[in-house]
């Protein structure tokens, strides 16, 4: 069961990997666009702009969680560089605890925000500004999720690299 649950996490961690992709590609695309038919034509698309700040807002928070997971997020270790490995291990179980909390509160505010804008669209494109904003709580339930991960099963493993030949 706990194996399955660790796959079923690995295959929502590479889906919410190229989906970064993804965005990140569109947002270059889309900035590409405003740019070229801005001095080029002069005449931009209004909905280049809007565009990719929809798919920056997912790129930041998809890869807020995903930095989670894989424990490439912003912290600082000095304290724990230092301590012995007993309490460097339940120091990294407490950073996981509270990082789930925080993912917790940022679902629970990012859907209490959700809940407030509401029917709103956006002033370009028309789509429901719901989207935008949804992606909080749903960055939220991923950083939760994938510190919960951490804190049930450790670090996820990573494939080891290949060590560089020795030159003399």
């Amino acid at each position: 069961m706990m194996s399955a649950i660790r796959r079923l996490i690995s295959a929502l961690a590479a889906l919410l990997w190229w989906s970064l992709f993804v965005s990140i590609a569109v947002m270059l695309c889309c900035v590409t666009l405003q740019v070229v038919m801005r001095y080029v034509f002069h005449r931009a698309p209004s909905w280049t702009e809007e565009l990719a700040v929809l798919m920056f807002a997912w790129a930041s928070l998809g890869a807020l969680a995903l930095g989670v997971r894989e424990g490439f997020h912003v912290r600082l270790t000095l304290l724990l560089d230092t301590a012995p490995p007993a309490v460097r291990a339940a120091g990294e179980r407490v950073l996981d605890a509270v990082t789930a909390f925080v993912g917790a509160y940022l679902a629970w505010a990012g859907w209490r925000f959700v809940d407030m804008t509401s029917g709103s669209v956006s002033a370009a494109i028309g789509y429901p500004i719901e989207t935008l904003h949804f992606m909080a709580p749903v960055c939220g339930v991923l950083v939760m999720l994938f510190a919960a991960e951490r804190l049930v099963f450790g670090a996820p493993h990573k494939e080891p690299e290949a060590a560089a030949p020795v030159q003399m």
